[in-house]
Order: structure tokens, then C-alpha cells, then sequence
């Protein structure tokens, strides 16, 4: 008998020192240090690209006609990547993938449903009288529209506004803001799944799967690999591999009937009204991976001439720049929490601002239609994987590079069918759901205050979305361009969160313990209790400090003016990390 149990207390033991290795090697894996072997850093990164093609898809899909979104997608892309570059190197230094998201595709609607009269808005639908009473092309607006959105997003970074904003958001701001962040884009999955739900659910089925019931399943033990959880790492390229090889199949046997992206969402999500539709498009659903009239290689230059700064599009991008700050900050703060990582300070955020300021005004102005800002389909990606390799997002950005400049891969990628799409649309965000509501544990939600305070803003942001939605024209001051602002700020739902979940934190009574704040009583500055370290895996000096020569740099004492100083790497505090890995395995 006591042979037995010490036969059974060493089978524990050893489970013990098993299932502690496996949650060591998982930190490992999430600092973004981490260099995963290069067929497995390939993988991430192609796993990263197709998350941004889907992306990629639904808003170029939503904008430009069938004649040129090959051509702009392929532009987007190219930028893409030499933003994401920008911002793993210079920015916030977090594994983020650069995109363009609702927050530039809202006001781009609204801009484009205030455009009558010119042949590419009406499509064959106005009558003469009226065909050519605009007679710019609405991919230039949309152009200016990009380069403003770039010098609001530079001047919040430069300012400094940005960091120190984020400074005074408690988890009672943070938790609307996540949760609304994943929220936003339901719509819109929803109606990419309808291409074919049978597909859609699919893919949702094989992403779950692979990543959760999967995701301590390795093939080291059978194929003599490296001891790597490959189906859940890679959940998100296998899943969409294998549907697509189905899909093709399907296609071939001539069973499905693939849509494009007008016919799904235009008239049925943002507007009704006949002026943004894109049913004269022949066989515009048409799978094809390749066409021999398509050229190898394309120059990501402007094609239409350069961007129009029209009264419209300068409030357009105004509209798109302001949300699109509000929501990087809201996916750097994601991503560091995703990733076991101390809270972004202020100069990283104003860093990564800048960054993707520079990248949208660089992207306007050479053409691409839409601005770019942090990805969070590719954030919640780093969630599913539990990889946070910063060397797989920057071989990404090179792989986005190449993708923009062969149009024959960018007509590859882009015939995967809208369904799959929708599935990793839906799947991806809903980590910044999860997300959001984690950041409640710091906070008292016994109290009255916190409980109505957080239903309310997120209730009424999904709400007044909703009606404003069905209420293209709700807004006339008689100042088109003022229209055009208002009418994009008050549709975009992460600006629109944000203002109700801030607005409230700070004019609602409250003590600093039931917000979740706490004060320092040597320096008397209040500090979030989801800011503590101690659950922290990365040290903040290894995850933010930019390169060496880019610190000589910013640390010059004739950079310590605005707009530089905002940027400047501050003296970064000792904090004491305890490496999990190690901890674990010390004797008790």
C-alpha cells in the first residue's frame, strides 16, 4: 500500500512538472522576443497576411469597383506592409499588423453616399441630367480623405494627446471600449458569412476546434517536431486552407455560387439608396486564381492622380483619424494584455500614433483609397496562437510588401471566398470582447454606479449606431462638410463608446478603489490597478524601448521640443519582473 502511493505521488509530481514546463514554454512563446524556427515563422506570418486580406477585402470590396480593386487592394497591401515595418521598429514595438478597419471605411461611405451624380457613384443608375455634376473620381476623395485621417492620427501622436489620454483611462473606459471594439464588426461578419453559411460555419468550427481543443496537442511525439502546439499556433492558416480547398472543389462542381462584397453589404448595412449599388458588374462573384491578362508585377503609384481635398473628404478624414486613435490605443492596450506585457506608456502610444500617421499619409498619397491603423482581427489572432513573435509580424509586413507588388498573388489571395472572411472576422474579434470584460476584475461591480455606467455606454453606443444608421440623412446644417463629420463620428462605434465611457468615469462620483484606481501617496498621481506589474511576463524596457539608434535619436537635446518630446523614450522605472518560467520550477 505505501508503495502504491508513492508509486501514485510520483505520477503527480511528474504531471506536475509536465503541465509546468508546457505553461513555461507558453510565456516563452508570447514575449515578443521569441524567434520561432523559419518554417514556423513563415507560417505565422502567412497566417497574419490572410487575416489581413480579409480585412482587406471587405473594405476595398465595399469602395472601389470591380475594374480596380485588384489594383487598390494590391496598393493596400504594399503600404500595409511598410507601416507595419515602421511600427514593429519604431512605433509601439508590439507584433501589431497595420490595416485598414471600420474606422476608415464608415467615413468613406458616408463621403461616398454624399458623391451624386458622377458616373462611378451612379453606375449606369442617374439620369442624364445629372451624370456629370460631380466631376472628380470618388477613389481621389477617398485619397484626400486618407491623408487627412494621417495628419490628425500625426498630430494626436506628435501632441502627445494620445498617451496622455490613455493615462486617464480607468478599466471602467477600457472595458467599454474593448468590448465595443470587438462589437463593431458583427454586422458586417454576419453578412460576409451569408455568402454561405455552410462554409462560414465551417470555419468557425474548424478555428474552434484547432484552437481550444486542440491547443495543447502536439506532433513531436508522432513525427519526432520540436514540442510546438502547431494546430492551435496555426488555427487560423489551417483553417482557412482546408475551406478554401473545399470551397474550390465546390466551386468546380459548379454546387455554390460565391457573392461579392456590394451584393452582401452596401444597400443592406449602411445606406438605402441606389447610388452606392454594384449590381452592373458582370460575373463580379466569379472565383479565379489566376488570369493571364493580369500583369506579374504592378507599381503601387497613383493611377487617378493625386488626392482631391475636397470640403467632404477633409471632415471625412478628420471623422477617420480621431476614431482610428481611439482604437490603436485600444488594440495596443489588447495586445499587451494578450500578450502578458506592462501596459503601453505614453511615449510608445504617441510613438505608434506618429507611425501610422506617416503610413496612412504615405498610403493617400500614393494612391491607396483607405488610411491604416492597428488590426484587430491580427491582435486577436496573437490571442488564438499564443504567439507574440515580433520577428512573424515583421516578416509579415515583408510579405505584405511583395503581395502588393505581384498582382497575380494579390489576385490569388483575393479570391478566397467572402465566407471564410466572415468566419475569421467573427472568431478574431470576439478576443477583444473577452478582452474588455477581464479589465472588471479591478473594479467594484457591486456598485451601482460601475453596473449602470458600463451597461449604459455599451447598450446606447449599439442602439444609436443602429438608428443612425437607418437615418442616412438625420443630420443637415446646411455646411455639407460639417454634415460629413458629424454624420462619421456619430456612426463609428469605438469614437462613439469612447466619448460615453469617458465622459461618464470622470463626471459620475466615484471612490479611486470602486473605479479601480489607486493613489500614489509619495507622488499623489492616481494609477490604474490594471496597470500593477505583477502579472506581468515582459519586462517594459524589452517589450517598448525603441532601437538603440532611434533612442540617440529622440534623446537629443534638440528633439526635447514638440513635436519630438512627446516621443522621447523616458527613463524607463526598475520594476522587479519575475520570470514565470523560472519561478515555477524553484523548489517550493
Amino acid at each position: 500500500m505505501v508503495e502504491l502511493d508513492r508509486h501514485k505521488g510520483m505520477e503527480i509530481c511528474g504531471q506536475q512538472v509536465y503541465e509546468d514546463l508546457c505553461e513555461a514554454e507558453r510565456l516563452k512563446r508570447l514575449r515578443v522576443e521569441y524567434r520561432p524556427p523559419l518554417l514556423l515563422n513563415i507560417a505565422l506570418a502567412l497566417q497574419h497576411v490572410l487575416v489581413h486580406v480579409s480585412l482587406c477585402t471587405l473594405v476595398v470590396g465595399s469602395l472601389v469597383v470591380e475594374a480596380e480593386r485588384e489594383h487598390m487592394a494590391g496598393s493596400v497591401f504594399f503600404y500595409s506592409g511598410i507601416s507595419t515595418l515602421l511600427q514593429s521598429y519604431f512605433g509601439t514595438r508590439l507584433p501589431l499588423v497595420q490595416a485598414p478597419t471600420l474606422d476608415f471605411l464608415v467615413p468613406a461611405l458616408v463621403l461616398l453616399s454624399a458623391q451624386t451624380g458622377t458616373p462611378e457613384v451612379c453606375r449606369g443608375q442617374c439620369e442624364k441630367s445629372n451624370e456629370f455634376e460631380g466631376p472628380t473620381h470618388p477613389v481621389r476623395e477617398f485619397q484626400g480623405m486618407a491623408v487627412v485621417a494621417g495628419l490628425v492620427q500625426l498630430l494626436v501622436g506628435w501632441s502627445g494627446v494620445g498617451g496622455a489620454l490613455l493615462g486617464c483611462c480607468g478599466p471602467l473606459v477600457l472595458t467599454p471600449v474593448l468590448c465595443m471594439l470587438g462589437f463593431s464588426i458583427y454586422r458586417e461578419a454576419a453578412l460576409l458569412c451569408s455568402d454561405h453559411w455552410g462554409l462560414a460555419l465551417l470555419t468557425v468550427f474548424l478555428l474552434v476546434f484547432l484552437s481550444q481543443y486542440l491547443r495543447s496537442y502536439s506532433l513531436s511525439a508522432c513525427l519526432k517536431l520540436p514540442q510546438y502546439p502547431i494546430f492551435s499556433m496555426l488555427s487560423v492558416l489551417l483553417s482557412m486552407l482546408l475551406v478554401w480547398a473545399v470551397c474550390a472543389a465546390l466551386y468546380y462542381c459548379d454546387r455554390i455560387r460565391p457573392h461579392s462584397v456590394p451584393e452582401l453589404l452596401l444597400e443592406k448595412t449602411y445606406f438605402n439608396t441606389s447610388q452606392i449599388e454594384d449590381t452592373n458588374i458582370p460575373n463580379s462573384s466569379k472565383l479565379h486564381f489566376t488570369n493571364s491578362t493580369t500583369p506579374w508585377l504592378i507599381l503601387p503609384v497613383p493611377g487617378l492622380g493625386l488626392p482631391l481635398l475636397s470640403g467632404r473628404s477633409i471632415a471625412a478624414g478628420a471623422a477617420a483619424g480621431l476614431s482610428s486613435s481611439v482604437s490603436s490605443q485600444a488594440v495596443y492596450v489588447l495586445t499587451a494584455r494578450l500578450l502578458k506585457a506592462p501596459t503601453p506608456p505614453a511615449q510608445a502610444c504617441n510613438r505608434g500614433l506618429s507611425v501610422e500617421g506617416l503610413g496612412t499619409v504615405l498610403a493617400g498619397l500614393m494612391g491607396a483609397p483607405m488610411g491604416l491603423c492597428s488590426s484587430v482581427a491580427n491582435a486577436g489572432t496573437l490571442g488564438l496562437s499564443q504567439c507574440g513573435s515580433r520577428g512573424s509580424v515583421q516578416l509579415a509586413g515583408v510579405m505584405l510588401l511583395v503581395l502588393g507588388l505581384f498582382l497575380r498573388l494579390t489576385q490569388l489571395l483575393t479570391s478566397i471566398p467572402l465566407a471564410i472572411h466572415g468566419a475569421v472576422l467573427s472568431v478574431t474579434y470576439t478576443v477583444a470582447v473577452a478582452t474588455g470584460i477581464t479589465y472588471l476584475q479591478y473594479t467594484d461591480m457591486d456598485s451601482g454606479r460601475n453596473v449602470f455606467n458600463t451597461g449604459f455606454t455599451v447598450f446606447m453606443s449599439l442602439v444609436l449606431l443602429r438608428w443612425f444608421r437607418m437615418q442616412s440623412g438625420f443630420i443637415y446644417t446646411g455646411a455639407p462638410g460639417l454634415d460629413t463629420f458629424l454624420q462619421s463620428c456619430l456612426m463609428l462605434p469605438v469614437f462613439l463608446v469612447g466619448f460615453l465611457a469617458f465622459f461618464l468615469d470622470h463626471t459620475v462620483s466615484g471612490t479611486l478603489s470602486e473605479r479601480g484606481l489607486e493613489q500614489d501617496q509619495s507622488t499623489k498621481k492616481i494609477y490604474s490597478l490594471a496597470d500593477q506589474q505583477q502579472g506581468a511576463s515582459q519586462s517594459q524596457e524589452a517589450v517598448y524601448k525603441p532601437p538603440e539608434l532611434v533612442s540617440r535619436v529622440l534623446g537629443l537635446s534638440g528633439l526635447r521640443i514638440v513635436p519630438f518630446c512627446a516621443c522621447r523614450n523616458s527613463d524607463v522605472e526598475k520594476i522587479l519582473v519575475t520570470s514565470p518560467e523560472m519561478s515555477i520550477l524553484l523548489p517550493q
